[in-house]
């Protein structure tokens, strides 16, 4: 099945965090709190596809507060992290939403995330995921992670499904040409 076919039957887009809505990088202070940065032109995307009636998650191993007021700030209703097998998650997720595999894009970037990579309908990662990971998913962005890589998916996705013509289409109306 093309990426096409896939991307039309999508109804949930779920997003690691650590090398996919962040580069990786953690920043560690004295007192052991931790930053994380996160792009604001994925934090976009995130939102034209909720407008659009797409569901947004994330599902990481790692759990950090940063994840939680930023998935929060964006109004992305599933937030799963520090999970140690992400394969059991992504079955609650599903059970939880109602969902069927086929209806689930994942992006990700490393081996944690093979197995549910292999099971989602719609399997992406960032142009700087691990080698194993880019060589068996359905899309790789332009982009690395932390850098605009989930905006491209999600651009790809709406596109796949007709609704980016009404994400623009939005902005034209607001400043028509002169």
């Amino acid at each position: 099945m093309d990426f096409q076919t896939r991307a039309r039957r999508i109804r949930l887009l779920l997003f690691d965090v650590d090398g996919v809505l962040t580069d990786g990088t953690i920043l560690l202070s004295p007192d052991g709190t931790e930053a994380k940065r996160f792009n604001i032109r994925d934090g976009t995307g995130i939102v034209w596809a909720q407008r659009a009636g797409l569901r947004t998650g994330v599902l990481s191993g790692r759990a950090s507060q940063a994840t939680v007021h930023r998935a929060r700030q964006l109004g992305m209703p599933i937030i799963y992290q520090g999970v140690s097998d992400k394969l059991e998650a992504f079955g609650q997720i599903l059970a939880e939403e109602g969902l069927d595999a086929a209806e689930v894009a994942y992006m990700a970037d490393d081996l944690l995330d093979l197995p549910v990579l292999g099971r989602v309908g719609l399997s992406a990662a960032p142009a700087n995921a691990a080698p194993d990971v880019r060589a068996r998913v359905d899309w790789v962005s332009e982009a690395p992670g932390g850098a605009g890589a989930a905006r491209q998916f999600i651009e790809a996705v709406l596109q796949a499904q007709g609704l980016w013509d009404g994400v623009l289409h939005t902005y034209l109306a607001e400043h028509p040409a002169r």
